[in-house]
């Protein structure tokens, strides 16, 4: 009886493990896809790109720009939803006088094609020196929010940005999804690893991190731990009270990234 209660659990054990690698991207991802003749409106100039890669994916993204600008500010979004409502954060960059560009990840808003781990990289390194044909490197911030803070330590970890900010990042994906499936092997079924620890190993421009100490979904320890590693060239900023999807919505956030983008890191 016993033996027979072992097997099932370990059958359970192994179907379990096999619908989590498969299913993954339907609990990591929740894009809003758009059909490709939509029109994006805002109430600021922009300009729409789109990006055809070589393996015939495409990727859909945004330009903002402000006269006189002082350089621009590459952001990486999160998990959800698509750039048609994450383009509305260009205002708080605008309004400082930097240009904003974001892209949509495959599938995505108008984005297309294959998505895997290695895809979100190359695409965004494509991205990347597209960018510095129009801004040099000293004048590209990198900006990555939630999802987006590993895609952006990495591609940080390539190139020589101005500076890297993180906002309300995780330690890596794989500590992250470790929080909830911690009975699972992950090490073994996780096909999205985005190990920002490693990546900010590599970093050599100023990192800053902006986190709510209430943050239940990527908690606040996390960017406590990601300010250890390269500590001679990272500041870690705390919005006392703030959440994981709130942070704008207090007035220090808009300080910290004021004093951010001007440098006034005193």
């Amino acid at each position: 009886m016993l033996i027979k209660v072992l097997i099932i659990i370990g059958i359970s054990y192994v179907v379990l493990s096999l619908f989590f690698y498969f299913a993954q991207d339907y609990f990591f991802f929740h894009p809003e896809k758009l059909p490709r003749n939509f029109r994006y409106h805002y109430p600021f100039p922009f300009e729409e790109i789109n990006f055809e890669m070589e393996d015939g994916g495409l990727v859909n993204g945004l330009h903002f720009k402000v006269p006189n600008t002082k350089g621009v500010v590459f952001y990486f979004k999160g998990n959800s939803r698509s750039i048609k409502g994450w383009g509305k954060f260009a205002r708080d960059f605008l309004g400082k006088g930097y240009d904003f560009f974001v892209v949509d990840y495959r599938g995505f808003g108008k984005s297309r094609g294959k998505r895997t781990e290695a895809i979100l990289y190359n695409d965004s390194q494509h991205v990347y020196k597209w960018l510095t044909k129009s801004y040099p490197e000293n004048r590209i911030i990198i900006y990555g929010r939630s999802m987006g803070s590993g895609i952006a330590a990495r591609i940080a970890s390539w190139n020589d940005p101005k500076m890297l900010i993180l906002d309300s990042p995780y330690y890596s994906f794989f500590h992250q999804i470790k929080r909830f499936a911690f009975l699972l092997p992950i090490k073994w079924i996780l096909r999205y690893q985005i190990r920002t620890d490693r990546f900010l190993k590599k970093v050599s421009c100023p990192i800053f991190l902006i986190h709510g100490t209430r943050d239940r979904l990527i908690p606040f320890s996390f960017s406590q731990q990601l300010s250890k590693i390269a500590m001679d060239r990272t500041k870690l900023y705390a919005i006392s009270g703030g959440g994981h999807n709130n942070l704008p919505e207090y007035p220090e956030y808009h300080e910290i990234l004021y004093d951010i983008l001007n440098e006034i890191h005193e």
